[in-house]
């Protein structure tokens, strides 16, 4: 079958970045539609066995740890099964070491069974110095290690590891030919890519060659006040208003941070383009950048949306996500232009990029894992600067308020009352289920920000 669900099988020793992998991939999956969920066979474990004693739990010779093991796969596995073919999923990751060939002749044989297609990720690492950073980054902070200083969770991880090493049978471009996978050797140096077979996979490899794990910042922002901010206005291509100083501003705190090599990115829409030039630095100008086209209602007021369109305004209210406006975009379109920008982010080191609203917002869930239906409502402040630092399994948020005043653009999520609902067809042959009875009201009021220092915001996802 050719529209039948994934499995992506992780495979590699502790410590390759087998987690790491899954839920960037899942992450990445999820933003761009496709429902994945990550099933690590460590936390079905740790359920299992709630107090970990050390690494004899993991010999070959231990029957009993053996045995749980299968077990908690065994009921991984199922899991899997349910989300597949019961809960809408259309791809899994089975995140677990995966070593032998043996178990992964029984994965493709419950593969086979329920319709499933397989797709292997192996990573490979020989490297002492990127083993013991993970070590240290990654496995010191697990509940495995909560009781244990630092000196003897790395002594009983080590040996955690060479547990695996004598049974470890690597993917083989000979032996495993018929198999489709990614192996991935010391952390994207090089790639042995097999049997690539649908566009699931094919976008799955091209993600993976496209991450690194070198340590940086990414910093996110919007263009300084425009004047149809000002005016309270959406859409357009107008320049920065009089309050646009926050461009100078931002050019004082790029400087200090003292960044080598940043990179700067922004639309090709006037605003963006003025607060860049502040920076007195090279920038790159990206079209898919731009902000979300609002089509027929570009330049207009809320107020004058839902007094001319009331029908767009209440599907746009009851969906935000998917709605897209007549002869414009939806954000769930957005998130497509914007792909091959976070395949690009991905690859960089340093870099500040400047934006709008809507594009904030998409890139802002990407990194920080939010669902198409918190999307659309995250903030995302003009004259405030947000730094990414991704972190072993997520992101570390700063998020920095410069000192200028400006409007309030955000529009809080509406009441949506569902009394009577029926089928709506608009222009494109869009179906939405249209509920009579919607909560209208508007929150408009375009509030100036009272702060009048900077301040700082430090948190985790």
């Amino acid at each position: 079958m050719t529209n039948c669900p994934t499995l992506i099988v992780t495979v590699g020793l502790p410590a390759r970045g087998k987690t790491y992998i899954s839920k960037k991939l899942t992450r990445y999956l999820n933003w761009i539609g496709v429902p994945t969920k990550e099933f690590n066979v460590g936390q079905y474990r740790r359920e299992c066995v709630k107090i970990y004693k050390s690494f004899e739990f993991f010999r070959p010779d231990n029957e009993e740890g053996l045995k749980i093991r299968k077990q908690c796969a065994s009921a991984a596995l199922n899991d899997v099964r349910q989300y597949l073919t019961e809960e809408g999923g259309q791809v899994a990751v089975f995140d677990a070491t995966n070593t032998t060939r043996e178990r992964r002749e029984t994965i493709m044989r419950f593969a086979d069974q329920n319709g499933f297609k397989v797709f292997f990720v192996e990573s490979v690492c020989e490297d002492p110095d990127v083993i013991a950073e993970n070590i240290v980054q990654v496995k010191l902070g697990s509940p495995d290690y909560r009781h244990c200083n630092t000196e003897q969770a790395v002594e009983d991880f080590m040996k955690r590891i060479k547990c695996y090493e004598n049974s470890y049978e690597p993917l083989d471009e000979v032996l495993d030919r018929e198999l489709s996978f990614i192996k991935i050797i010391d952390v994207g140096r090089r790639y042995l890519v097999n049997r690539v077979l649908d566009h699931i996979q094919s976008r799955i490899v091209y993600y993976l060659m496209n991450i690194h794990i070198t340590p940086r910042s990414i910093y996110l922002c919007r263009h300084g006040e425009s004047d149809l901010n000002v005016k309270g206005r959406i859409g357009g291509d107008s320049g920065l208003s009089s309050r646009g100083k926050f461009a100078c501003c931002l050019a004082k705190f790029i400087h200090a941070q003292d960044i080598p090599d940043l990179k700067v990115w922004t639309s090709q829409m006037k605003r963006t383009i003025q607060t860049a030039e502040a920076l007195g630095v090279p920038y790159e100008q990206w079209k898919a950048l731009n902000e979300i086209d609002a089509g027929v209602c570009e330049e207009l007021m809320y107020e004058e949306i839902q007094q001319r369109h009331p029908l767009e305004f209440a599907l746009r209210d009851q969906d935000k996500y998917r709605y897209r406006y007549p002869k414009g975009e939806s954000y769930e379109d957005l998130v497509q232009r914007l792909e091959p920008v976070i395949m690009e982010l991905e690859r960089q080191e340093n870099i500040l990029v400047i934006c709008h609203q809507a594009v904030m917002r998409c890139l802002l869930a990407y990194f920080l894992d939010k669902t198409a239906e918190e999307l659309p409502y995250l903030k995302c402040p003009l004259h405030t600067v947000l730094k990414l630092t991704p972190v072993a399994y997520g992101c570390k948020v700063e998020s920095i308020f410069l000192k200028v005043e400006a409007v309030n653009t955000h529009r809080e999520r509406p009441e949506v009352r569902n009394t009577h609902t029926h089928t709506a067809k608009g222009n494109g042959n869009r179906h939405l289920s249209l509920s009579l009875s919607l909560s209208l009201s508007l929150s408009l009021s375009l509030s100036l920000s009272l702060s009048q220092s900077c301040f700082k915001v430090v948190y985790d996802y």
